[in-house]
């Protein structure tokens, strides 16, 4: 008799194909006993893999087709057979259905779940037939918060609150058991503001009532005025669930409240300030999803990702990223970290505070109570033998010369510096105290950068470019004539215009003739006359790129960046 295929364990196929070690298993296994979790779940809650690597692994291992449901669209048609409730408590998405050969294709993260299965042969009845295909749970929530239209009910809330009329709709979406409504109301704004993308939630008391606002895409909405009555106990509930003081008023606070939402791990950096009308409490959203991005997707221009790679490839120096609060210089950094992440490598961080946990990285955060600021932190990291060090933000002469220290004794050492370009964070940390033939040699480069909205592509309108918009993008009245795109509003992106936000970039490699200017202290125009001259493109370069490919509008572009001295010296110039 031909003997039976012994079915191959999961952590087995994993080690099989390269994705974690047998100490990363031995780990995982000892967790998953624990947890009572699935392992590969809990290999990916560790970061020693992504779900995406687990779902294909699952897929060869079953011989069960995957599906990535970031590159799928699902079909209205499907959605409308399979209630959201049912989507949810089984993990599954439809995807498309088949009235022909009465066929539906559903995404589910177990496709052997014979009580979903049955659930949904059920629903549709008349002997349909059932495709699944393997998917992450946190891709298929993600996805039903997308596609499915149904909201938990704010409204319903405040109605309860005003009438005590229970709102079962939001019972239903998010709660097994009735709970307070002003509980449930903080979940449910939580929950909106992170389905709609929102950077940063924003609770301002005015004098006789509540307003709500977040910032989308870098521009605040508004998103609900509440009777100021409801304040005091939605600050409450803040305050605990980010373990601050709820008994002290008078003073600013901080906390941090980590939630799971829509299956992936959201955190929210809390900040109170005492106002003329009460307490002002801002939530910067921190979304590990969406935190760190690779690098090949920062939308650089292929010299651009190339010259930066290239200054990474550099054993020590600094590399500078600089730009104004809210331009995405973490994001940038983290990307940057994590094409350097490796067993080979220490890399260490210092940060005020730490924004996205990552795995294999020593991530420490800055502590004034136990007088662990920037210039002491990086002189204890010095001892713990790194390779590579992330400095949160050089602010004073002595973080300065600590970094400047550790560059110069073979680290490669990232920070951030508050500057309008890479050509001026040079008299930037002259100011601070940096001495100019200290800086010659051991900076590597300066990436400069800003965050702009995208056009949304569903609605974006071409129209020619008029005078005025020809000499800002640098364009001679002879040439050719050129088609923009302007906003419009659908929809699709909540009549705004602008879906998303993308980055503009000015990379500054430094080298022996940038090197020789620094330490003789030249002018701005002399550095930036020989950047050029080695072919450095500027923020306003690569906006009006952006502006050209149809990806943002003029205006936009012009909101972030000075395009003014294009008028008088078309082509960008020298301050």
């Amino acid at each position: 008799m031909k003997a039976e295929k012994k079915p191959v364990r999961l952590g087995d196929l994993l080690i099989g194909k390269g994705l974690i070690s047998e100490d990363q298993l031995r780990i995982g296994l000892i967790e998953q006993k624990r947890r009572d979790l699935p392992l590969g779940k809990v290999l990916v809650q560790l970061g020693f893999i992504s779900e995406a690597m687990v779902r294909d692994a699952l897929g060869d291992q079953l011989g069960q087709e995957s599906i990535d449901l970031a590159k799928v669209i699902p079909d209205p048609e499907a959605i409308r057979l399979i209630p959201q409730d049912i989507a949810r408590r089984y993990h599954l998405l439809p995807i498309t259905y088949d009235q022909g050969r009465n066929v539906l294709t559903v995404a589910m993260s177990d496709t052997f779940d014979v009580v979903a299965l049955d659930q949904i042969s059920a629903r549709i009845g008349g002997g349909a037939q059932l495709r699944p295909l393997l998917a992450g749970e946190a891709e298929i929530h993600n996805a039903i918060d997308q596609y499915y239209c149904c909201e938990m009910s704010i409204e319903g809330i405040l109605h309860e609150l005003d009438t005590g009329e229970v709102d079962y709709q939001t019972l239903e979406a998010g709660h097994d058991e009735y709970s307070q409504p002003l509980v449930r109301l903080v979940d449910v704004m939580m929950a909106d503001a992170v389905k709609r993308g929102a950077s940063d939630i924003h609770f301002e008391p005015e004098e006789g009532f509540l307003r709500i606002r977040y910032r989308i895409d870098g521009v605040l909405r508004q998103a609900q005025s509440l009777h100021k009555k409801y304040w005091s106990g939605i600050a409450v509930r803040l305050k605990v669930m980010a373990g601050m003081d709820i008994a002290e008023t008078r003073a600013p606070q901080d906390g941090r409240i980590s939630l799971t939402l829509s299956g992936r791990a959201v955190d929210f950096r809390v900040a109170s300030q005492p106002t003329t009308h009460g307490e002002n409490i801002v939530l910067r959203v921190l979304d590990r999803e969406k935190g760190i991005v690779p690098l090949e997707e920062l939308d650089m221009t292929p010299e651009a990702l190339s010259m930066l790679k290239l200054m990474m490839a550099r054993p020590e120096g600094i590399i500078m990223v600089t730009g104004p609060t809210g331009s995405g210089k973490t994001t940038t950094l983290y990307s940057m970290l994590n094409y350097l992440n490796d067993e080979s490598v220490n890399i260490m961080t210092l940060e005020d505070p730490v924004e996205y946990p990552m795995a294999m990285i020593r991530q420490s955060a800055v502590n004034e109570a136990v007088k662990l600021d920037f210039a002491n932190g990086i002189r204890s990291m010095m001892r713990q033998d790194p390779d590579i060090i992330l400095v949160g933000e050089v602010r004073d002469e002595d973080t300065a010369e600590m970094a400047f220290r550790a560059a110069m004794t073979g680290h490669q050492v990232f920070t951030t510096l508050h500057t309008n370009s890479a050509l001026r964070s040079i008299p930037r940390l002259l100011d601070i105290g940096v001495k100019p033939d200290i800086m010659a040699g051991n900076i590597i480069g300066i990436v400069a950068q800003r965050l702009v909205r995208r056009l949304c592509p569903q609605c974006k309108e071409p129209a020619e470019a008029n005078e005025v918009e020809r000499q800002l993008m640098g364009l001679g009245a002879g040439q050719d004539p050129v088609t923009l795109y302007r906003p419009k509003g659908c929809p699709q992106c909540d009549h705004h215009g602008y879906k998303g936000r993308m980055a503009l970039m000015e990379v500054l490699r430094m080298d022996g003739d940038l090197d020789e200017l620094v330490a003789r202290s030249a002018t701005m125009r002399e550095l930036h006359e020989m950047a050029l001259s080695k072919g450095f493109q500027t923020l306003a370069d690569d906006g009006i790129r952006q502006v050209l490919k149809g990806k943002t509008s003029l205006d936009e572009v012009s909101r972030v960046v000075d395009l003014t001295d294009r008028v008088i010296n078309p082509g960008g110039g020298a301050d």
